[in-house]
């Protein structure tokens, strides 16, 4: 008998999957350090939210089912409304920083002398008023004084007195709002940009050429281009805003966890709070999701695998012959 070589085949590899094994890759650094510093402490929440300590050494925690969430929604009659006085301030200040981060890029990604200057002008405020510094400088007021319209300066005494302090102290309001967003919303000027710049200039000449006018070309080109930016943005803010420092509802569980010593109710609170924005978040996703932009080989896939679509693809006819 003749000896039989077997030899084998190297594994093939589609392109997807080597781009997924590269992103594990770039992404195992996060996953080794959640793993190793993460996940232990997040069980350990977790059992304190429905636990109660019994020895503060060892640790020694007993079973107390739902008491402390039941205490958050029944008992503290402050939990409630700082919730709302969050929801509430989410609700204001989110929309306006997507709207003006995507106008404000928008204007820095045309041709304009002094871009560069512009575009660090607008990120500088959000690398030196983040975290302490901006919760400092809003106790001292910074966000009222630099666009106060009450010492007459902006705006005539006499004016101010024919509008009256109701209207005059709703602009000031918004003012300061406005104020705040925009030293705020650096990062998401930049992504933006990135997705602005990552439009080819040859979709911007066929819409003109086909008479398409600015606003047409901005909801038909522009928005659907940068969809999958505007995502990335749409969760960065509303995550943002909700673990702000400056966020009153982080400082209340800081204050029973910390200053107080009741950690199983500060972790309560903290689960409460935190099923509340992963929800907003899985919805934010789940609108989003069908007005994603996607490249013409995954959206031909994508509706291949969906019998509801044909795909109709370009194929060699056969050739006729006569007689």
């Amino acid at each position: 008998m003749s000896d039989k070589k077997t030899s084998k085949k190297p594994i093939k590899l589609s392109l997807r999957t080597k781009d997924q094994l590269k992103g594990l890759v770039f992404v195992s650094p996060f996953i080794i350090g959640v793993i190793m510093f993460f996940a232990y402490p997040i069980f350990l929440s977790l059992r304190l939210s429905f636990g109660k300590i019994d020895s503060i050494v060892g640790l020694k925690i007993s079973w107390a089912g739902i008491t402390n969430y039941t205490r958050a929604f029944l008992i503290d009659v402050e939990f409630l409304p700082t919730f709302l006085e969050v929801i509430k301030d989410t609700i204001v200040k989110y929309p306006l920083t997507i709207i003006l981060s995507l106008i404000i890029a928008i204007l820095l990604n045309r041709d304009i002398m002094c871009r560069g200057l512009f575009r660090v002008i607008f990120f500088v405020p959000f690398l030196l008023g983040s975290g302490e510094v901006m919760k400092q400088l809003l106790n001292q007021g910074v966000d009222n004084q630099v666009l106060n319209i009450m010492d007459g300066r902006i705006i005539p005494y006499n004016i101010l007195n024919y509008f009256g302090s109701t209207i005059v102290g709703g602009v000031q309001n918004i003012l300061s709002i406005m104020v705040t967003v925009l030293w705020g919303c650096g990062v998401q000027i930049l992504l933006f940009l990135a997705g602005l710049q990552s439009i080819s200039p040859a979709l911007y000449e066929a819409a003109k050429i086909d008479g398409a006018t600015e606003w047409e070309i901005f909801w038909k080109v522009t928005i659907p281009m940068i969809s999958p930016m505007l995502l990335l943005n749409l969760i960065y803010t509303m995550v943002d805003s909700f673990v702000s420092i400056t966020n009153p509802m982080l400082e209340y569980i800081q204050s029973f966890g910390f200053t107080k010593g009741q950690f199983e109710y500060a972790a309560a609170m903290g689960w409460i709070y935190f099923a509340f924005v992963g929800a907003v978040v899985a919805i934010v996703f789940a609108l989003m999701k069908n007005y994603m932009h996607t490249n013409e080989v995954e959206e031909v896939k994508k509706r291949g695998k969906d019998k509801k679509h044909r795909v109709f693809t370009i194929e060699k006819a056969p050739r006729r012959t006569f007689e």
